[in-house]
């Protein structure tokens, strides 16, 4: 309950006990056992903060928070607690709280995203569960993708970017160092486990403006942005680094504030021991960080636990606001947990920090506050005051009006896929592909107009070698029929001569027996008479054709 200008959270006795506005963002704590009074403490703080015109942020873990945007109803119980508190004299009164609904599986609340470079290598790797020889090869996916202007947006630009950086690996190598293809394939790996985890839903645009959350209604009352979480913190890695991730872009987008007096914002982080249960010491050291310098900027943080012991040291020294309510000491180990929780407080002489923590009933818890000065109260048992607005959750259909009706469930409710890492890698691997497409059907091209070439020459070669062979083949031809020619031309001037030769014997032999005959007539007819002229004529036709007939031969 806001009251006199404080946070009114219960009474110690008479004495109303409050948190300061300006104190408020040195941080606080709700501890205790399950079933104490945890939730109700958290409810009345955040609608005070509320009424104060602090926005808040609270992960609602078991669904019972949706009710803030309902007004309470007295009941017997309550009736006897607002008149034990004499809350009626203080303004008292159910009501409702602006409320908005946030769900990261988008199933009962505005859609909430974040992009995969805004959550950064470091708080992803923890994410994805990778040692450390994976999570800093994840670092140089970033820093490649940075250089090379790459966006990565959501799971599938992730993806995208890890086999781009696995098919180059050996050209990155020399520039980024050794990229092990096993490591990137044991983060692909990963990346598709936190897809079926609501990993693709998470990641994405648009995402999430922190400052949105920072708002007030009309009246000047803060938002309470509740964050829808039984299923997410089904994921616990996820919902933790989440809500780490929401603390690193308050600290790095808001500027400094010094000293206010109300915080700008304030968140409470229930079940807080999954922020720092896995935590590395380097994640520790960065969680303690924000929490030290993030009161700078305005901005208080409240952790709900069961046990201070759930937090770290470095940061549980940073709370400054205390409401701790009953823890079981059974076990040793229990004891422990509380007597360590009991000597966290500053002492109070009046009781004993151990057994009262011990033995407080439900609603009761041991509260110390900053002063005005800064410096912490002594401890104090605290009857926690009753919430204004509904204890029980909210119904669909009220819930969904409320949805509906917010300004940020039109921005938020349609997702954007904008050019990144995925598309321009994508482009870059077509215009690859086509281009060596082109490259090989040019270079198929100039073969097959080569190998045309050849052919053509080898054509060329063909037809001169067969004409070649054909005119050797009528030069051989021509030689043939002109030897042909020759030897019937010698055959028949044979002949001709034979004929001749013939010829001439026979006319000279004729002429010689003619001849003959004539000169042994004459000379038998001188010698012999007839007959001697008959003889001599034979003998001498004989003769005379003997003798051509030597010629001839001759």
């Amino acid at each position: 309950m806001y009251n006199e200008g404080k946070i009114y959270l219960g009474k110690s006795g008479d004495e109303k006990i409050y948190i300061y506005p300006k104190m408020a963002n040195r941080h606080g704590m709700i501890a205790g056992a399950t079933g104490t009074g945890k939730t109700v403490s958290l409810k009345v703080m955040a609608e005070s903060f509320s009424d104060a015109g602090v926005p808040v942020f609270l992960a609602d873990i078991k669904g019972d928070l949706s009710g803030m945007c309902i007004p309470g109803t007295e009941t017997e119980s309550l009736k006897e607690r607002i008149d034990e508190f004499g809350l009626r004299e203080d303004g008292f009164s159910f009501k409702k709280f602006p409320s908005s609904y946030w769900d990261v599986y988008q199933e009962v609340g505005i859609p909430l995203r974040t992009t995969i470079s805004e959550i950064g290598p470091i708080l992803l790797s923890r994410i994805l569960k990778l040692n450390n020889t994976q999570s800093d090869i994840l670092t140089v996916i970033f820093k490649i993708a940075d250089d090379e202007d790459l966006l990565l947006i959501d799971t599938k630009d992730l993806k995208a970017m890890l086999n781009y950086v696995g098919e180059n690996a050996k050209e990155y190598s020399l520039s980024y160092g050794n990229i092990a293809k096993t490591s990137l394939g044991a983060i692909v790996r990963a990346v598709i486990a936190l897809e079926a985890e609501g990993g693709e839903l998470f990641f994405g645009e648009e995402a999430l403006n922190i400052t949105d959350w920072m708002r007030t209604n009309s009246e000047g009352k803060g938002y309470i942005n509740i964050l829808e979480c039984e299923k997410l913190v089904n994921n616990p890695t996820m919902y933790s680094t989440f809500l780490l991730w929401m603390l690193s872009e308050l600290y790095e987008s808001l500027p400094e504030a010094g000293d206010l007096e109300k915080p700008r914002m304030v968140f409470f982080f229930d079940e807080a021991h999954m922020l720092f249960q896995t935590a590395s010491d380097e994640l520790l050291e960065k969680i303690e960080q924000i929490v030290k310098l993030i009161r700078s900027k305005g901005i208080g943080v409240y952790f709900i636990t069961q046990s201070p012991k759930d937090i770290p040291n470095g940061v549980l020294a940073q709370l400054g606001n205390k409401v701790q309510h009953a823890l079981r000491a059974y076990t040793p180990a229990e004891q422990k947990a509380a007597k360590s929780a009991a000597d966290s407080f500053r002492e109070n002489p009046e009781f004993d920090t151990y057994e009262t923590l011990t033995n407080l009933g439900i609603g009761e818890a041991l509260v110390s506050v900053l002063d005005e000065e800064g410096v912490p109260s002594i401890v104090k048992k605290v009857r926690i005051l009753p919430p204004q607005s509904q204890m029980a959750p909210a119904d669909e259909g009220t819930r969904q009006a409320v949805i509906n009706s917010s300004e940020f469930t039109l921005k938020y409710q349609n997702s954007i896929d904008r050019d990144s890492a995925y598309e321009r890698l994508n482009l870059k691997r077509e215009e690859e592909e086509k281009k060596e497409k082109e490259e090989k059907e040019a270079a198929l091209k100039e073969k097959e107009e080569a190998e045309k070439k050849k052919q053509e020459e080898k054509e060329r070669l063909a037809r001169e070698k067969q004409e070649q062979r054909e005119a050797e083949r009528a030069r051989k031809e021509a030689a043939k029929a002109e030897e042909r020619a020759r030897k019937e031309a010698e055959r028949e001037a044979e002949k001709k001569k034979k004929v001749f030769k013939t010829a001439s014997k026979n006319v000279a032999s004729s002429a010689a027996g003619s001849v003959g005959r004539e000169v042994g007539n004459i000379l038998g007819k001188s010698v012999g008479g007839s007959f001697g002229k008959k003889l001599g004529g034979n003998l001498g036709a004989s003769l005379g054709r003997g003798i051509i007939g030597t010629l001839f031969k001759l």
